[in-house]
């Protein structure tokens, strides 16, 4: 059993996979925002508004401590970029920020019409420093992967993932915005809705590149062991936010199609709009289809090690909220499209179950904090190692 850790090694052993806190706690304040039963539309947005002060509070206080981290001990920067996992949940910064962005773009804006112009732009410039900052996040940490780190096969998780939903997840963010901006400036809309697509459309290549990748590992190589198999979860991420980013841009084509004065031969169609609006409801379908699958094989492996082993609880673990939080948040945005109730029913059950595990795994972390032993960054170990033989030289 691990030692208490007190302030200053709890700051040192502060891995930045705990923005994945922020991940979860965003997707599940879109889902009271979203929810299509029972609650009164103010007390879902009044629950909403709570979860996104929440969360608007623990990635200040995350950001904070991050940065004292690194200005305190320069050397760890070094040591967790060169790390095969821990250097990839540096992407968990952008996406954690950039749920902010959505929330107070639909909720805040959109249904309290909170700050007005001013605000609405504030948000938008705030998501193109995001997007450089994903953009940093995929291209330099597939960079360090191919230059500096060494992998195998049999020890690839899902995790190698999260450069790649670094693009799609503030692609779906822009397709809100620009749906908002519409209102203001089109042009600055279809710029920012041009944009999303690209990042989504990289994004999702790459997802699906590397999915490749990791069917082939769990067919030779079975389920990660121990708790690695939360990332198992992880693959429903780039699908249903992709999914949701789609319906998103086929709501926006719908609205903002014909353009007043175009000459253009598409944007200026009358009938342009309700066309891509059809392609992207089908598209997004398939996108759920396959997220539903990976949802299947992920219960599948969780239950498959379960039966075998114990899994402690971890910082890991917050992993799992967000996959599953979009994949309820694509399931209930179909029910809106369709109308069909199996949509409204299963989008409800999974919403639900989102929340309670969000609860569950919130109330465990808050717990495992005043004893510091959820701190703790595995890339430090040679290092901790070393200075334990010391002290016992001298």
């Amino acid at each position: 059993m691990s030692e208490k850790k007190g302030i200053t090694e709890s700051i040192r052993h502060f891995p930045p996979a705990w923005f994945a806190v922020n991940m979860g706690t965003g997707a599940v304040s879109t889902l009271f925002a979203v929810f299509p039963y029972g609650l009164h539309p103010s007390t879902c947005r009044a629950l909403s508004t709570a979860v996104f002060f929440l969360n608007l509070f623990l990635f200040i206080l995350f950001l904070s401590v991050s940065l004292t981290r690194y200005i305190r001990h320069p050397n760890i920067w070094r040591i967790m970029i060169r790390d095969p996992v821990q250097s990839l949940y540096l992407s968990t910064f952008p996406m954690g920020a950039v749920t902010l962005i959505g929330v107070g773009t639909t909720v805040l804006h959109d249904q309290y019409g909170f700050g007005g112009r001013a605000f609405l732009f504030t948000l938008w410039g705030l998501w193109w420093i995001d997007v450089a900052i994903s953009f940093l996040c995929c291209w330099g940490l597939f960079y360090v992967m191919i230059t500096k780190h060494k992998h195998s096969h049999q020890q690839m998780t899902s995790v190698w993932l999260l450069p790649a939903v670094t693009l799609i997840v503030p692609s779906s963010v822009g397709a809100e915005l620009a749906l908002s901006l519409h209102a203001y400036s089109t042009t600055s809309a279809l710029t920012t809705l041009a944009f999303s697509i690209v990042i989504l459309s990289i994004g999702l290549v790459l997802a699906f590149v590397i999915l490749t990748i990791y069917f082939d590992r769990l067919i030779l190589h079975g389920f990660p062991q121990g708790p690695s198999i939360v990332s198992s979860f992880i693959p429903l991420g780039p699908f249903g936010q992709a999914g949701f980013c789609v319906l998103t841009i086929g709501k926006f084509m719908k609205e903002a199609l014909p353009v007043a004065g175009s000459t253009s031969p598409f944007l200026g169609s009358a009938q342009a709009g309700e066309i891509v609006f059809a392609l992207c409801v089908c598209i997004g379908f398939v996108l759920w289809a396959i997220a539903t699958m990976w949802l299947v094989y992920g219960l599948l492996g969780m239950q498959h090690i379960l039966r075998r082993t114990r899994i402690s609880f971890a910082l890991s673990f917050w992993g799992m909220i967000f996959p599953n939080g979009v994949y309820a948040i694509l399931t209930v945005t179909l029910y809106q499209v369709l109308d069909v109730t199996f949509f409204r029913v299963w989008g409800a059950i999974y919403s639900v179950f989102t929340i309670l595990l969000w609860i569950l795994v919130l109330c465990r972390t808050v717990a495992s904090v005043p004893n510091g032993r959820i701190f703790d960054a595995p890339c430090l170990k040679e290092i901790n190692e070393k200075e334990d033989l010391r002290v016992v030289r001298d």
